[in-house]
């Protein structure tokens, strides 16, 4: 069976494109439902920054270790099931917390949050890769990653929308009942999700590395399926991963609340803050799709593009922002990350020797996880020690390191394809 049959033409696949989307924009929305939340928790639990901080570093490190779970369960089970059950975590995460009495229960909530989202990557690309005429994939991978910048967006400006009118309980019992509506749509439409079990596998390979995949090319990528881990590259690669997910785990976390503490921002314009942001980076992220044509050339729109973010970072305690006007250095960070992403993608994918892309995927993807689980409660940390500004000297200083290990990425793979080509020629 072709993947234009299961996609059923132009308007099925345009179907499963939007359910996977949809689905995809509510785990990223997910993401962000406890940090616009920080003021109001901090007030009903007496918590530390830190503490709260801490709740993400649960979030993010069941997410980050279920994911490599997540991938043998979407071979045995099949995408579409899994899909449901993330979706049912998702609304019982935020159920847990809205009727919470103790940091306990906010941890617990946290749990299940993360256990929700770790299944998300492997079941959309499976799904994606089986149900969408090849084609349209590029369309598809687009609107999917969109999507979860949109469900980014939305986070902030939903929960605090909410808290303002029925309280911070109020918010999460309607982050619940946004889950449990995707999660009704799904069921409803689950014809567009089903894939047959031995395309599952077959599906899963060119998507972000899963294990099953990663096994399949192990066999076939020569006597050692670790040699890649030996090249300068995929680390540097990984290093650059993990300073840019730490970056923005201080912009997601505690970026608004240092605004408010450095300039009184008012709060309906903090939640702003990170909805510009996102908002802006799904605009950068179009943008930079045109500047990603010439792989040699991605190292230089990094730099130039985390040069810019930097410098706002960097600035942003010292400059005095008018309380309304604070959205505005969020937008021109969140544009220059947007623009960054697609000739980041270049950079890692330079990065891969033939027959292990999966594998240095799966490697490289994972300092995200690593970088957004830690930096939180440091970042926390920094405000309960009444150091605001200090959190984006921080995230400056996290831009500049991936601008470092871009280059160096970038030249390491350079001489890695040298050596390469000589032994082919040689051979």
């Amino acid at each position: 069976m072709t993947t234009a049959t299961l996609g059923h033409g132009t308007r099925g696949d345009a179907g499963v494109i939007a359910l996977v989307s949809s689905a995809h924009g509510v785990s990223h929305f997910f993401h962000l439902v406890l940090p616009p939340m920080f003021p109001w928790l901090r007030e009903a639990f007496g918590l530390s920054y830190a503490e709260l901080g801490l709740l993400m570093t649960v979030l993010f490190t069941v997410s980050g270790i279920g994911q490599a779970l997540a991938d043998f369960l979407v071979d045995r089970v099949g995408p579409a099931p899994v899909m449901q059950a993330a979706l049912a975590l998702f609304a019982g995460g935020a159920t847990l917390i809205g009727l919470a009495s103790s940091w306990e229960w906010l941890v617990a909530g946290a749990v299940l949050i993360g256990l929700g989202n770790a299944p998300f990557h492997p079941v959309d690309y499976s799904i994606l890769n089986a149900r969408v005429a090849t084609p349209r994939l590029g369309h598809a991978y687009a609107m999917h990653g969109v999507a979860g910048s949109l469900g980014w967006a939305l986070a902030p400006v939903f929960m605090v929308g909410i808290a303002q009118l029925a309280g911070w309980q109020g918010a999460f019992f309607g982050a619940a009942l946004l889950a449990a509506a995707m999660l009704a749509a799904v069921t409803l439409r689950r014809d567009l999700l089903v894939v047959a079990a031995h395309r599952v596998a077959e599906a899963a390979a060119p998507a972000a590395g899963s294990a099953a995949a990663r096994s399949r090319q192990a066999v076939s990528a020569g006597p050692s399926p670790l040699d890649f881990m030996r090249l300068p590259a995929v680390w540097y690669s990984f290093a650059f991963f993990f300073a840019s997910a730490f970056a923005l785990g201080g912009v997601q976390s505690f970026g608004p609340e240092s605004a408010r503490l450095l300039h009184e921002v008012p709060l309906g314009v903090v939640a702003v803050c990170l909805t510009a942001y996102m908002l802006s980076s799904a605009t950068g992220m179009i943008a930079g799709g045109f500047v990603a044509t010439d792989p040699s050339r991605a190292e230089r729109t990094i730099a130039m593009a985390f040069g810019l973010a930097a410098l706002v970072a960097v600035t942003l305690p010292f400059v005095p922002w008018p309380g309304a006007a604070m959205p505005v250095p969020f937008a021109l960070m969140g544009f220059a990350a947007g623009v960054a992403n697609p000739s980041r993608d270049l950079l890692i994918r330079r990065a891969a020797p033939p027959g292990a892309t999966g594998r240095v995927y799966g490697v490289v993807y994972s300092g995200l996880d690593l970088g957004m689980s830690i930096a939180p409660p440091i970042f926390g940390f920094m405000l309960d020690k009444g150091a605001p500004a200090g959190v984006w000297i921080g995230i400056a200083i996290a831009q500049v390191l991936m601008i470092a290990g871009a280059f160096r990425a970038g030249g390491a793979a350079r001489a890695q394809a040298g050596q390469a080509a000589r032994a082919a020629k040689a051979a």
